[in-house]
């Protein structure tokens, strides 16, 4: 049975370190002390239970073997007893690279994070941090934000909308970006997730410093080490000079992964390593750096199929979500289009109104492109129509998508997949192949309109286009 122990107020700021081996509890316990932390060290599960039945750690450093064997079923069923004891302390495994599959097991059942052996003091610490402040917050249990207090306490300046999806959102970036935490943002091409990216940055304690964008959609694997980890002169045929990469410029900055779902399997187990200690090799020398920098991520594919499809791999995937942030399409937040209408529109021309037509116009249309296709048509129709007061025709003239204008018996039959091909092939057609305009004009990114070419089978520069 639980019970309360007079110790128990005393265990909200202790650390429980679980490890048969003492060298690695000494270790641990010293580095923990000079970080300003109270330990408790045991070195078997059952005096880890006994432990966590009477006393409530803040984290648990875990080992996953306590005997000569290494299969990690003692580490995985002592993680699922505690997790029943202390369902609400987060649990780090610690663990020898060959085990990362346990270590991914250990994630699946609960774990909030994994170390490998030898770990990084740094990557530890913050890890360690991250997870107190993301166990804190969860107790506080915040109200959510309004778009006053939002602008007033927050640097959400570049961040159109006050709907309630959005002030949501806004809400978890306020309590997520001050900590440490690995950001996975997912959502629909166009919704903006770059800038998600850059609040999260722009309001943690790394503000100062440099917030670096990668684009791994547009990026072949040839390339790939060269521009995130830098080279050196003669490290191939092509490099003349030395080359700092990404990691390195974000040095006690942000790393942003745009697309991370795009990249090339043989490239995720370089990130990975990394990621996993925060220690990179510069082409051309052998001397390992070590970087101390954020890493947030952006998909709009569904990375949990990908990993089940085996196309993504699930240790990257544990690595870099630890934190989700869902952004909510267009669609689901209507009320902040004439926000962002008003807002594109001003950057075109001063003062400018819109006809309550024109309001409801765009308010209904389906954006399947969301806020970079809205962003387009309104650009596209102010720079046209030159009006001061557009309306409704002027925005429907110039709306690409607007499939309510096509005869219905064009569309009838047709699967939302043929659809969508056939958008494509006319916007192919009146854009004469060029990716970049085609793909401004059906407002998704050149990475998401090769994504759909491959799907569709479709050579833009093909001479017979329609087949």
């Amino acid at each position: 049975m639980l019970y309360l122990h007079p110790q128990e107020k005393k265990g909200l700021t202790m650390i429980l370190i679980v490890d048969d081996d003492s060298a690695v509890r000494s270790s641990l316990t010293f580095l923990l002390k000079r970080a300003g932390y109270e330990t408790q060290a045991v070195e078997t599960p059952e005096k880890a239970l006994e432990t966590v039945r009477k006393v409530a750690p803040r984290l648990i450093l875990m080992d996953m073997n306590f005997t000569r064997t290494t299969s990690g079923e003692e580490g995985l069923q002592l993680l699922k007893q505690v997790r029943i004891f202390r369902p609400d302390v987060p649990v780090i495994l610690i663990t020898a690279w060959g085990s990362i599959s346990l270590a991914v097991q250990g994630m699946r059942n609960g774990a909030f994070d994994f170390m490998t052996k030898p770990w990084n003091n740094r990557q530890l610490l913050n890890s360690i941090q991250t997870a107190i402040e993301l166990t804190a917050q969860k107790e506080e249990q915040p109200e959510p934000l309004n778009r006053t207090d939002a602008d007033r306490k927050f640097r959400f300046d570049k961040i159109i909308g006050k709907s309630e999806a959005l002030l949501d959102l806004l809400t978890t970036v306020s309590r997520i970006a001050p900590t440490n935490a690995a950001v996975l943002i997912t959502g629909e091409s166009g919704t903006g997730k770059e800038l998600i990216a850059e609040a999260i940055h722009e309001n943690s304690r790394r503000a100062g410093e440099a917030f670096v964008k990668v684009n791994l959609g547009g990026l072949s694997r040839s390339l790939f080490e060269s521009e995130m980890f830098g080279h050196k002169k003669g490290a191939f045929t092509d490099a003349r000079t030395d080359r700092k990469g990404r990691f390195e410029m974000a040095d006690k900055g942000t790393v942003f992964l745009d697309e991370i779902g795009d990249l090339d399997l043989s490239c995720q187990v370089k990130l990975l390593r990394v990621l996993q200690d925060q220690t990179f090799e510069v082409l051309g020398d052998s001397r390992p750096r070590k970087v101390d920098v954020r890493i947030v991520s952006a998909t709009n594919r569904d990375l949990r199929r990908m990993v089940a499809d085996r196309t993504f791999r699930e240790d990257l995937f544990y690595r870099i979500n630890l934190i989700t942030v869902h952004l909510p399409p267009l669609r689901e937040r209507r009320d902040d289009i004439p926000l962002l209408a008003s807002f594109f529109a001003d950057r075109q021309a001063k003062k400018v109104q819109f006809t309550p037509e024109a309001i409801a116009y765009l308010k209904n249309q389906p954006y399947p492109g969301n806020i970079r296709e809205l962003k387009n048509l309104v650009e596209r129709t102010m720079l046209v129509s030159g009006k001061k007061m557009p309306d409704a025709s002027d925005f429907r003239k110039q709306n690409r998508q607007d499939l309510s204008a096509k005869p219905e018996a064009a569309l009838s039959g047709l699967t939302l997949d043929e659809i969508e091909k056939q958008t494509i092939l006319r916007a192919i057609e009146k854009h004469s192949g060029n990716i970049s305009h085609i793909a401004s004009a059906l407002g998704i990114s050149r990475a998401a309109l090769y994504r759909r070419l491959e799907k569709y089978s479709i050579n833009p520069l093909s001479s017979d286009k329609r087949t």
